[in-house]
């Protein structure tokens, strides 16, 4: 499936036309879409923290606050990626998985695809790498940090332009990190 004009667009959650992520996406190196992609995933995994992995308090709610506060829950860091992308005019979109947390609930976690040829849509999730999550950039085989094993696990096919209304309203509506992760998104 080839990518529609909304894999390029600017929204309030994929800011790409932000000062401070048109400064960064530019400062990205790379003079191909694939080398500024892996520049960009990059940067995403391994300079901006996972908001749980460094006990942030703050949750970032879009592409800009992710890169000010150098942190997000995957779901932002996956929306800093696409806007990343996007700003160099590489499209980009958001994939889900259904995971089960420590009590055995399915939620969402967030990564991303990207359209570089010749291979097309190319998964990777740029949520952070820690012991027990090693997730690489490596077309076009997908490295993904999480692999569905459990029962209800899976990884969903839709690639998606824009955030599911469940994520944006569960990271509006938490005060705290802690909070979002007691009330993670549990469907798209």
């Amino acid at each position: 499936m080839e990518p529609g004009k909304e894999f390029l667009a600017s929204t309030p959650q994929i800011n790409w036309d932000t000062a401070e992520v048109l400064a960064n996406a530019h400062a990205l190196s790379g003079s191909t879409p694939v080398e500024i992609a892996r520049s960009a995933f990059l940067f995403v995994r391994d300079q901006i923290g996972h908001s749980l992995d460094i006990n942030a308090t703050t949750v970032t709610q879009n592409a800009a606050e992710v890169l000010e506060q150098e942190h997000g829950f995957c779901y932002t860091k996956s929306f800093l990626l696409a806007a990343l992308l996007r700003a160099r005019e590489i499209p980009a979109g958001l994939c889900f998985q259904k995971l089960q947390d420590d009590e055995g609930n399915l939620i969402l976690h967030s990564f991303n695809a990207i359209y570089l040829e010749p291979w097309g849509w190319v998964k990777v999730d740029a949520r952070g790498n820690k012991p027990g999550v090693d997730a690489q950039f490596d077309p076009p085989n997908e490295s993904l940090a999480f692999a569905p094993s459990q029962p209800g696990e899976e990884t969903l096919p839709d690639i998606l332009a824009n955030p599911p209304e469940s994520v944006v309203l569960a990271l509006a509506e938490a005060i705290d990190c802690q909070t979002l992760n007691k009330n993670l998104p549990r469907n798209l």
